[in-house]
Parts: structure tokens; sequence; C-alpha cells
């Protein structure tokens, strides 16, 4: 697919956070936060985004360690919106059965699904599945072309260090789109950017920090690569994923936002290191317009979208909502807002500029 210049798709992206309430300390069920889930992406789905991610994570705080199976419970009550993992931690899983779910889904949806393969910034799921951290890089790249081979493929012959081979077997269900969608995530590694541009696969950037103009560099990177091994450049998919809130105003967007934002960086900060405490200063200045927080009302957030358009030639926008957890009203409000007014501005701004560069 050919993706003009004044097109985005823009959608919601989730780890389903179940993070202790910053104000009362209250922590919800995973049960509850899944149902919550199908909410959301039944709303994104009526007020017109285009795509919702849950990202697979294996840890008290987030209730999302079998993605397929949520958006499968959405499938049936959608219509229209596409259906990603965001991402499937392809290292530690097994490509037949990551293929199969995801079949099933696109089956169910009738091919709305879509898999977002990663190594995984989060690493619980190696020990909980039996694999080392010392076989990081060789695990992905080798599940990642059995992956690939199985979608290419109703009958697969393959053969690698870590997972029994196999001898000429089929692979069911087949998905309804062909082939089935498969992006690689990247957190801003340039082999990885290097690799989906070598495969010709759509990419995905996480962009939580710094500015999102930074990484230009990669996807020219990601560009050229495709270009050298014969992959059109002008049909290649980039999406990026970032923190945000959309509230009335700039300010009642912000004071929602922070709180159980910084709460959640500050127990990731605790767990990697990071020594600096994620505060109110740190916020705002991710908030400015070049920075990577996507906070504010409508208009704010549709130029932030705007200029990451015009800076990285972004054909998908995810904004992450939330980072801890919020009441689930100003959630709901905030995919609301994103649908009826940010898409709208974005679009018609990204029409214009077209018009006008001819």
């Amino acid at each position: 697919m050919t993706h003009a210049a004044n097109h985005i798709e823009i959608g919601i992206s989730t780890f389903l956070e179940t993070t202790p309430d910053p104000v009362t300390g209250e922590i919800m069920s995973h049960a509850e936060r899944l149902r919550e889930a199908v909410a959301e992406i039944v709303l994104a789905d009526q007020v017109g985004l285009d795509v919702y991610g849950i990202g697979e994570h294996h840890r008290a705080d987030y209730a999302g360690t079998a993605p397929a199976v949520v958006l499968a419970a959405a499938a049936s009550v959608t219509k229209r919106i596409r259906l990603t993992s965001a991402v499937t931690v392809l290292s530690s899983d097994d490509p037949v059965r990551v293929y199969q779910a995801f079949s099933t889904l696109d089956g169910l949806s009738n091919g709305r699904a879509e898999i977002m393969a990663g190594r995984g910034s989060f690493t619980e799921s190696f020990p909980l599945f039996g694999y080392s951290l010392e076989d990081y890089d060789e695990l992905f790249e080798e599940n990642l072309e059995l992956l690939l081979a199985i979608r290419e493929s109703e009958r697969v012959t393959w053969r690698g260090g870590h997972r029994p081979a196999i001898h000429n077997l089929g692979v069911y269900p087949r998905s309804v789109q062909t082939p089935l969608p498969v992006w690689i995530a990247s957190g801003g590694n340039a082999e990885s950017a290097i690799r989906a541009g070598m495969l010709g696969l759509p990419i995905a950037f996480a962009i939580i920090g710094g500015m999102p103009e930074q990484f230009a560099p990669l996807v020219s990177l990601y560009k050229q690569a495709a270009a050298r091994a014969g992959h059109d450049p002008s049909k290649l998919q980039i999406a990026t994923h970032s923190h945000g809130f959309v509230g009335e105003t700039n300010e009642q967007a912000a004071d929602l936002f922070y709180p159980p934002t910084a709460a959640q960086m500050n127990v990731i900060g605790r767990e990697r290191g990071w020594g600096q405490r994620y505060d109110r200063a740190a916020f705002d200045a991710a908030r400015s317009l070049r920075g990577a927080l996507y906070v504010g009302d409508s208009e704010y957030v549709a130029e932030k979208i705007v200029l990451l358009h015009k800076n990285l030639g972004v054909t998908r926008f995810f904004l992450h909502v939330n980072v801890g957890t919020m009441p689930h009203r100003e959630v709901l409000r905030a995919i609301e807002l994103l649908g009826t007014k940010v898409a709208p501005l974005v679009r018609k701004e990204l029409v214009l500029n077209a018009a006008a560069d001819k």
C-alpha cells in the first residue's frame, strides 16, 4: 500500500496499567483493567480512530500478558479499528503460537489483526518461559525468521538453534490478510531499523524521551536499507508510540496526567537505575512543542502530531494512554477527543500542507 504524504493513522496504545492510584493508593484488579480495555477499543472504533495496540508484559502492575485474547474480545464488538500487539515479546514466545493467536484474531475481526514484534524492553518473560538473556538477540532473530516463514507459507520447513526443527508441517488457521501484517518495534536501535528496512517490514519507534526529531537519522537508515534490499521506500510504513493525554485545556491535561505518569516513571527509573527522579519540571519540558510528551488540549496535541509527521514522515501515531492508573472516565474522554477533535485537525492540516507543497 502506498501511503500518501497527507495521510496518517492515529490510534491508542496501552500496557493495561494496574499501578497504585497516585492519590488513594488503591490498586484495581487485572480483571477490571481488562474489561476497561475492551470498552476503550469499542469507543476508539466509534470515534473513528484507526488502531488500538496492547503491549505484552509479565509483571504485577500490567494486565496485558495475552494481548491477542483481549483484542479478540473486542473484535466481535467493533467494525473498523485495527487490532495489534504493541508489542509481542517475540524473543520469549513460540512463533507458531504467535502466528496462530493473531491469525485467529484476524479471522474473528475479518482482517484487522496485526503483530508488532519486539525484543521487549522489560525482560520478565525470559525467566518465566525458561530463556536466557544471554540469547536475547539471537532468539529474536531466529523467531522473527520463523514467524515470517509461517506467514509466507502454509507448510513450513525450518531449523534454528533454540527451537525444535519443523519439517513440512502446516500451521493453521491461515490469516484473512495475505500476508498478516508484522511490524518491527524499536526503542531507537540502529540495527533494528536496518533489519526492518532490509526485510521491507513496517517499523514502530517508541519515543518516550528527548525530541522526536532526533529519530530522523534512524528513519533515514531504515529507508536506505529498504532501498538497498530492493523495497520501495514510498510504500514503507513508519509508526511512533509516545506517552500523552488529551484534555479540555493544556493545564487540565497536564495536571491530570502528571501524577500517575511521575509515579510509574519513578518506579521504572528505580528498577533501571536511572538515578534522576522524574519531576514536574522534566514533565513540563517534555510536553513542550518539540518534546516527546503529547499532553494538552486537542489543538496542541494535533499541532505536535503535525510536527512529528513533518520531521519523521510517520504514517501512524500511537498515543499511549495511560502511563499510570487514571480515572477511567478521563481516559475515555481523552480517547474521544483524540478521535473526534485531534485526528480531524491533523488530517485537515496535512491536506493543506500537501496542497501548499505542490
